[in-house]
């Protein structure tokens, strides 16, 4: 009966992990105080960028209208020069400080730069204090609930392996241990699926609030800008222009 022993440390790592799963996304889900704020709420471009693709989103976006208005041209071979180099917001004037004083840089750069600035971590808190966005610590909490939900997953497949093989010298057969350790195994594997489900918008940027008003602006048909937005560089219909953008996504692909 020594395997009992390893059904223990499988069924208490299954239980712990699964339960710090569920309450980081529990808190993740909970409603901000000034969400009631959002009834009738509008989102501009830049919040809904952020809110479907994150910090990168919403660079990607304002490289794409500084190109279009012929502020900045971006090159196919991947490197922005500036047009003009006055920004009329602080997102723009975030792009032209990541392009430096010598007025041309890689567009990786850009997007590494500008998506770390003050200016997207501004809107970041407006819309976590909103209700809007999902705070960075929940989203690292659920992260990493579910590593140790993988984790457990692997204990357990583990420490069966390992009571089986002292069945020859216990007097319960292989069958009935199986059965045993099959209950924290789909214990697990239930809570891995559900959070791909259920919890996977949260592990993003969107809290259920935000989820709502993004899901309001494709009730509508889009503007260019408005689908570059929701949808990401798949908006972008033209090759050289995707190009460009393509290749500052490399080291970060938040789309």
């Amino acid at each position: 009966m020594f395997w009992v022993i390893f059904l223990l440390v499988a069924w208490a790592a299954a239980g712990i992990s699964c339960g710090r799963l569920c309450l980081a996304t529990v808190e993740a889900a909970r409603p901000a105080p000034e969400s009631a704020d959002s009834e009738g709420r509008s989102l501009t471009l830049y919040e809904a960028a952020f809110l479907a693709g994150g910090p990168h989103r919403v660079t990607d976006l304002t490289l794409i209208s500084m190109h279009r208005r012929r502020r900045l041209l971006l090159a196919h071979t991947g490197w922005a020069t500036v047009v003009d180099p006055e920004g009329q917001d602080d997102l723009e004037r975030s792009v032209l400080r990541a392009i430096g004083p010598a007025g041309q840089a890689r567009t990786a750069a850009i997007r590494t730069a500008a998506a770390a600035a003050d200016a997207v971590r501004t809107l970041a808190d407006r819309l976590v204090h909103a209700g809007l966005a999902v705070p960075e610590n929940a989203r690292t909490d659920i992260a990493a609930g579910v590593r140790a939900v993988r984790a457990a997953t692997v204990l357990v497949l583990a420490m069966a392996a390992a009571a089986l093989l002292m069945v020859d010298q216990s007097n319960t057969g292989r069958g009935p241990i199986a059965a045993w350790f099959s209950l924290p195994l789909v214990l697990t594997l239930g809570c891995l699926a559900i959070a791909r489900i259920e919890v996977h918008p949260y592990t993003r940027w969107a809290s259920a609030e935000g989820q709502r008003l993004l899901a309001a602006l494709g009730d509508v048909e889009p503007d260019y800008l408005t689908a570059v937005a929701v949808r990401g560089l798949r908006a972008v219909d033209d090759p050289a222009l995707r190009a460009a953008l393509g290749s500052g996504r490399t080291a970060h692909r938040s789309h």
